[in-house]
């Protein structure tokens, strides 16, 4: 059996983008708590690209389920000749059991509504001071990202996109939004529209183009995760669905306002300071209620009014505005 230099930490996170953001943190803690620690991070396609700049990576190992629970097999098959030091499962699997490990750290389900930020802190027992979700990027990733958003004027992030159309607010609402935060006379006025999103939700942001005409930034299915989120550090305000890009948004330290609807804030709010949610007249409870198992094509947004998103996007805007000065003087 192997044994790897300085101590060897097996990170297994989430399969979806939005997990495994709301869960990076734990690696930039245990990256500054142990000097030596190096790293493999396992995780799902879609999110394995995060953790591309972690610092001390051995090795990405992209987790695709197969027939029978054979991924799990085919994990152990990889990552069985070392002698871990540390074994993180966010996955909560048995896979650890069946590895050499002088610690493991499984992640065991909260039987409350716990945030996962904090559900994630409770596998390294670090609740009192909760990780917050981090990305590691490269100077050629900022430098790439400073040239997309190159230009004069604030800018206005979007992604009104989401993996189910139960929680997909309508992208005419998203206009209409924009047109009033960078229009004459919004607090955005002059600023430029970035919409972000991934393969398949470029039609959506041709339909906010019309928005902002020469002031449009559109990165939906053009840049890859790490770009996204250097871009977005770079944005005045981020409005979206619940999804993957508002808790990049959020992780970015860019003022995010989730739109919510089907999803429970209580796990899945954008975690952080600048961060809130807005929702329409139901609660999470009430939206439950209709569609039990949350499998219907039906839109559970609708009832979240323009007006209720603009009256939130401009106080999230006032309560970041000393912080926005500070960063320009800077």
């Amino acid at each position: 059996m192997a044994r790897a230099p300085g101590f060897p930490i097996l990170f297994i996170t989430a399969t979806r983008i939005g997990d495994a953001v709301l869960s990076s943190g734990l690696i930039k803690r245990l990256a500054d708590e142990i000097p030596e620690a190096r790293f493999t991070v396992v995780a799902g396609p879609l999110a394995a690209p995060l953790f591309s700049q972690v610092p001390n990576l051995d090795r990405i190992i992209v987790f695709e389920k197969a027939k029978s629970g054979a991924h799990w097999f085919e994990l152990w098959r990889k990552v069985r000749t070392t002698r871990w030091g540390l074994i993180v499962d966010l996955r909560g699997s048995g896979i650890s059991r069946f590895l050499s490990t002088r610690r493991r750290a499984i992640h065991r389900k909260s039987p409350l509504p716990v945030h996962k930020v904090m559900e994630a802190a409770r596998t390294l027992r670090i609740e009192d001071e909760p990780a917050a979700p981090h990305i590691f990027t490269s100077p050629d990733v900022e430098a790439y990202a400073a040239e997309l958003t190159a230009g004069e004027g604030p800018i206005l992030a979007m992604a009104p996109a989401a993996n189910w159309i139960g929680k997909t607010w309508p992208v005419e609402r998203f206009s209409r939004v924009a047109m009033r935060l960078l229009r004459e006379p919004g607090p955005l006025q002059g600023g430029r529209l970035m919409v972000l999103g991934g393969p398949g939700d470029e039609k959506l942001a041709r339909q906010l183009r019309d928005v902002a005409l020469h002031r449009f930034i559109d990165l939906s299915g053009k840049v890859d995760l790490l770009t996204a989120f250097a871009c977005l550090k770079r944005a005045r305000l981020f409005i979206g669905n619940d999804s993957g890009a508002m808790h990049l948004a959020a992780a970015a330290g860019c003022p995010t306002l989730g739109l919510f609807g089907p999803s429970d804030e209580r796990l899945y709010a954008p975690w952080g300071d600048n961060a809130r949610v807005v929702r329409g007249p139901r609660s999470f409870e009430e939206i439950r209620a209709v569609d039990p198992g949350f499998t219907q094509e039906l839109c559970h947004m609708m009832d979240l009014s323009v007006e209720a998103v603009i009256a939130a996007a401009h106080g999230l805007l006032h309560d970041t505005e000393h912080e926005e000065a500070g960063t320009q003087d800077a």
